[in-house]
């Protein structure tokens, strides 16, 4: 009887401990949060069991995709409505609930250097281990992993790496080019959705430049991407409860399977590899070539840690997975944007291609000359600036209260940094802001910004995006190839609807007309 008693004991108290464990992650503990921030004059809405903000965000956002708006840069109330809502209610440092966490939304320069340069205080937030299966490797890494990664793979981005992948950069845009002029007669024009294209130019660049690959050959590994981000859309819309993702629910259950099926072709693509430079090969001038031999190097390293120094081979398809997702949506997004508003400012697109053609003529581009043009870099650097590739970033205090600047924040809240906000601010930018005018990076990007962080397409500080030059020199010599060979406006089909998904992306895609230009033959 005794024994009963003790047993019936203990299974009260773990009862009890998780009801209290429960019943502080989704009430008590964000109510104290609420509580802190409301002390030092925050404002923001009132915590909601559970869910917080994240029903009316989602209700907002749906509502406000199935409306086109008329040609604007002035985007920001379709992208992050509920958000834009909130900063005119409550100010710009207010905060919003993601389910049970506060993010405190900052829009100062300088509370954003702070946030992005203390990244040992300010981290990756973690609120769904699930949404890491897209997004695995160096971005979600921290510490001495993140170092040690972020050590590895830079070799692979270094400029005379980049500069030898050129010319499969030509290549891909080639095909792209080829197909256009299938379509577009010789004189004429003819209308083309260009989205679809150009989502495929950055597969394919990826795929060569990192896999020495074609799209064709890593065209599943993008189809299961793609799936992936599906279910990972959906995923943000709910709130996250841990241990979740051990239940074998079918949304789980699909999730695993596309990462397996993933995993299993890019093993196949390293395995490849590895036997041919086991077999004497020199190491290939692609990314994954670079990682793989920058990875032998280290772990050749004489000493009791050298394990620690080299990559595990799930380390290196998560990092080729991380080449893979992030390679292909940062750059295609740039390039329908660019060729969106230069089929708004007919003048810069002349004056853009004018550049190209005493440039290059007719020839294929090359690294050195890429890089001497000014026009086409101050129009890429102005789109980034207006159609940044994600519109706001994230950090989380983990570990203890934080001050930064005038606030601090507490263990377990979330600091929102509003790239798109501060990217099209009157106080920063003046007031044509929200005005497509490249001439204001006619002196590169120190002298636009004025020293403030005001421009972080690609974030800021030691964790600013390892493939940054590498999406940059991609738009430069697919927007000079297509400036060679075609004119192109906006067709009277063309709907105005940036949305992010992930990226910002337009919704009903990008119907031009092309045109070619004489004598581009």
């Amino acid at each position: 009887m005794t024994g009963l008693l003790i047993a019936i004991g203990i299974v009260l108290c773990v009862i009890l401990t998780w009801v209290w464990k429960i019943l502080n992650w989704v009430w008590l503990r964000p109510k104290k949060l609420e509580k802190q921030l409301r002390k030092q004059g925050l404002k923001g809405t009132s915590y909601k069991w559970l869910v917080g903000d994240m029903k009316e965000t989602f209700r907002m956002r749906g509502e406000a995709r199935e409306k086109p708006i008329p040609f604007t840069n002035d985007y920001y109330s379709r992208v992050l409505p509920f958000l834009d809502q909130h900063v005119n209610k409550y100010g710009e440092n207010c905060w919003t609930w993601f389910g049970p966490v506060p993010a405190i939304n900052i829009a100062e320069p300088e509370l954003i250097r702070e946030a992005f340069t203390r990244m040992n205080e300010f981290q990756k937030t973690r609120l769904n281990p699930l949404i890491g299966l897209l997004v695995p490797g160096l971005v979600g890494y921290e510490g001495e992993k993140w170092a040690k990664h972020r050590k590895l793979v830079n070799p692979a981005f270094h400029m005379e790496k980049l500069k030898l992948m050129i010319p499969a950069f030509g290549d891909s845009v080639t095909e792209v080019i080829n197909k256009w002029e299938k379509i577009v007669p010789e004189s004429g024009s003819s209308e083309i959705d260009v989205w679809p294209y150009l989502m495929s130019l950055s597969a394919d660049v990826i795929s060569r430049a990192a896999f020495g690959s074609s799209y064709e050959e890593g065209k599943r590994i993008f189809e299961l991407l793609k799936e992936q981000t599906q279910i990972t859309l959906r995923l943000f819309q709910s709130v996250y409860i841990p241990g979740w993702r051990y239940v074998p629910t079918k949304t789980n259950r699909k999730m695993k399977e596309i990462n397996s099926q993933i995993q299993n072709l890019l093993t196949g693509i390293i395995n490849k590899r590895k036997k041919a430079m086991e077999a004497g090969e020199v190491a290939k001038d692609d990314l994954l070539g670079i990682l793989m031999d920058s990875n032998f190097k280290a772990s050749q390293n004489v000493g009791s840690h050298k394990q620690l120094l080299a990559m595990s081979f799930q380390d290196m398809i998560d990092e080729c997975k991380l080449f893979y997702f992030a390679g292909q949506e940062t750059t295609s997004t740039l390039l329908v944007w660019t060729m969106i508003l230069l089929s708004k400012h007919q003048d810069w697109q002349t004056r853009a291609r004018e550049e190209v053609l005493a440039t290059f003529g007719n020839n294929q581009p090359d690294f050195d000359g890429l890089n001497h043009l000014k026009t086409v870099a101050m129009i890429i650097y102005e789109v980034l600036r207006l159609y940044p590739a994600v519109v706001s970033a994230s950090r989380m205090v983990h570990n203890r209260e934080t001050k930064l600047g005038n606030l601090l924040v507490p263990r377990g809240a979330m600091v929102s940094l509003s790239i798109l906000h501060v990217h099209q601010d009157p106080r920063l930018w003046g007031d044509d802001a929200k005005e497509f005018k490249p001439e204001r990076f006619s002196e590169g990007i120190a002298k636009a910004t004025k020293g403030n962080i005001s421009f972080f397409p690609f974030g800021w500080g030691p964790r600013i995006c390892i493939g940054q030059n590498f999406a940059i020199a991609e738009a430069k010599m697919a927007l000079s190839m297509i400036l060679q060979r075609f004119s192109f406006e906006l067709s009277p089909s063309y709907t105005h609807a940036p949305t992010t998904v992930i990226t910002l992306q337009p919704q009903y895609g990008a119907h031009l007309i092309l045109q070619r230009v004489k004598g581009s033959e």
